[in-house]
């Protein structure tokens, strides 16, 4: 069998058409595409001897690329890094919430750090705390007839399954549909600035999926606070109150039933529903947190809600282990690994993996239980916002849990449409 030809890498030469320098911390040569007659890509055109006149520079824009220092001035007119116009719906930490200067977090030791006395503590305080919750949620696992042929193909193992259970067809190619993406970050974003919806007076339907930890308080915020300001303000009503539909009617008569209106606010929203795929509780954020007032009524803080939103990861490291067999592992709190927490479950994992970050007196299984606890205490505490905020909110599982550890969805409908509805 006859020797394959050496790649160019291996007889020490660039490939054909590509840059010259050779990068030493990748032990290869740059595969940037060089012009026609170069040896150098622009990058590296400082090494070239014909380029020594000219000096690049760091771009003080982005320091991860450089430029020719006589052609700065140009080239921070165009650098993809130069600040761009911020449009109308941008108004900066619009949906952060309140900063507390007087509860500031950033001092907080780790949990490792923490004297088993201080961390039986804070667990004595999260079980009165979560006194009374419902920990059982009921199941709502739905499947569309478009994925049963998809699903069902002998062709696709576990994994492919797994993932197609995972997807959300994002693919709408519904006629005279209009679809408009805004690149901006939730917390900067104002609904009732978008053009759109306030223009068309349109009702809102907020959708997300696994918006990772402080995220989903800024889409709360977002929708709750700065959308439903726009016709509160203007005195209006929303296209979603005059839009009949009797399905859905009855559905929000059915909740208003249950005693929602305990906490209704005389006022209405545009926003028609809430929908979102709950997770990464241990990424929540003090500031951006719109629970506080429950977390205070319940006497916690800023100091609490660190240390549950930390323990919060307990409940989805992929543990399989029970109890018993978790007894005959050597436990230490030396090391922990808080940020383990994923949107995908990565599959179980051996008992000594996980050995490092469970306190001595905690067994596997109270170290779950402890994990969901402080993820049902953070998720109430979005409940009682939005029954204050005129919705009814519901917490349900959407996916079993071997599909994904994170199956919990957070749905809110508006109660006032329903309570309107009753008395007319």
């Amino acid at each position: 069998m006859a020797a394959s030809a050496p790649t160019p890498h291996a007889t020490g030469f660039p490939a054909e058409g590509r840059c010259g320098y050779y990068v030493a911390k990748k032990k290869r040569f740059c595969r940037m595409v060089v012009a026609a007659g170069k040896r150098f890509c622009g990058e590296h055109a400082g090494a070239a001897e014909e380029e020594n006149a000219r000096k690049r520079i760091l771009c003080p824009l982005d320091p991860k690329h450089t430029v020719y220092e006589d052609q700065l001035a140009k080239h921070l007119k165009k650098c993809n890094s130069r600040e761009k116009p911020k449009p109308d719906f941008f108004i900066q930490d619009i949906n952060a919430g309140l900063k507390d200067e007087t509860e500031i977090t950033e001092q907080m030791v780790p949990i490792s750090s923490l004297s088993e006395e201080q961390l039986e503590i804070l667990i004595m305080k999260l079980k009165k705390a979560s006194e009374g919750l419902n920990s059982t949620l009921k199941d709502q696992i739905l499947s569309h007839p478009a994925l049963h042929d998809a699903l069902n193909d002998p062709k696709n193992g576990d994994s492919a399954t797994k993932h197609l259970k995972q997807q959300v067809d994002g693919k709408h190619r519904r006629k005279n549909s209009v679809f408009e993406r805004l690149q901006i970050d939730i917390q900067h974003l104002c609904l009732n600035k978008i053009p759109v919806l306030s223009r068309e007076k349109l009702p809102v339907v907020g959708i997300g999926k696994h918006l990772c930890g402080v995220a989903t308080d800024l889409a709360l915020r977002c929708l709750v606070e700065t959308c439903g300001a726009s016709c509160e303000e203007r005195n209006e009503e929303p296209l979603a109150k005059r839009i009949k539909n009797d399905k859905a009617d009855k559905e929000i008569n059915t909740l208003a039933k249950e005693g929602s209106e305990k906490n209704v606010p005389d006022k209405w929203t545009p926003v028609a529903g809430i929908v979102i795929a709950l997770c990464c509780h241990h990424r929540c954020d003090w500031r951006h947190y719109v629970g506080k007032e429950y977390f205070r009524a319940l006497g916690l803080g800023a100091e609490e809600f660190h240390y549950f939103q930390r323990m919060s990861s307990w409940a989805t490291c992929g543990m399989r282990t029970t109890s018993l067999e978790a007894s005959a592992v050597p436990r230490s709190r030396e090391s922990e690994s808080d940020d383990s927490e994923d949107h995908e479950d990565r599959g179980p994992r051996t008992p000594a993996a996980h050995a490092a970050s469970l306190p001595r007196f905690l067994t596997v299984e109270e170290k779950k239980k402890i994990g969901h606890l402080c993820k049902l205490l953070i998720d109430q505490g979005r409940i009682e916002y939005l029954q204050q905020k005129g919705f009814h909110p519901m917490l349900q599982y959407y996916a079993d849990p071997g599909v994904s550890l994170e199956n919990v969805l957070l749905t809110a409908l508006p109660t006032q449409s329903s309570s309107a509805e009753a008395t007319s």
